[in-house]
């Protein structure tokens, strides 16, 4: 596995084809889940092997962005297929790869601790500091494709999308849950105080 030479390709191919509109689905979204795949790699005690299939996942868990924002999980997958048997992955690891990839799809539905990760480390924004302003990127990207219309929009599916994602991972469980439940009762104040629908 040439993971080194899969990491140069995935990143320029999401610099040279993501869509401008894709203000959180970005390349700094891929590095942010890269980079905290490999902090829950090192706090979950992964073998160095599976934190490899795990980098590597992360890098093309929503590469599907570069072909369109439906079922990008399907094609991130497809794109891993077609692209790292050239890096000397064999089928098995690229099916563990997959298996990764489509365990981030929302609702997330990891089965093993190997998937459990990456949904982790997808979504691990939910419970740090930088909450509201990573929301901000996504909730103008929603804009951008129709998904919301307007910030009460926005905080209502913010409240309903919080209250149904937890986390999987024991460290994730102990340094993110209370912060996100912070999250989750402030959101949920701003909304109460829209007219009922």
């Amino acid at each position: 596995m040439n993971f080194h030479a899969v990491k140069a390709f995935v990143i320029d191919k999401l610099e040279q084809e993501l869509s401008d509109k894709l203000t959180y689905h970005g390349l700094h979204h891929t590095l942010d889940v890269l980079y905290t795949t490999e902090e829950l790699c090192y706090f979950e005690k992964v073998s160095p092997y599976e934190a490899m299939l795990l980098k590597t996942a992360a890098l093309y868990h929503d590469s599907g962005f570069t072909i369109n924002n439906l079922d990008h999980e399907v094609l991130g997958c497809n794109i891993a297929k077609s692209t790292l048997p050239n890096y000397g992955y064999t089928s098995e690891e690229i099916q563990i790869i997959c298996g990764m990839i489509m365990a981030t799809k929302i609702p997330q539905s990891p089965r093993n601790h190997l998937e459990e990760i990456i949904c982790d480390a997808d979504l691990d924004y939910l419970g740090r500091d930088d909450f509201y302003t990573i929301g901000q990127t996504l909730f103008e990207e929603f804009k951008a494709y129709r998904v919301v219309d307007d910030e009460e929009a926005w905080n209502r599916l913010q409240v309903k999308f919080l209250e149904g994602h937890r986390f999987f991972t024991h460290t994730n469980q102990h340094r993110r849950t209370n912060k996100k439940q912070k999250y989750i009762t402030e959101l949920k104040s701003v909304v109460a105080n829209y007219k009922k629908k």
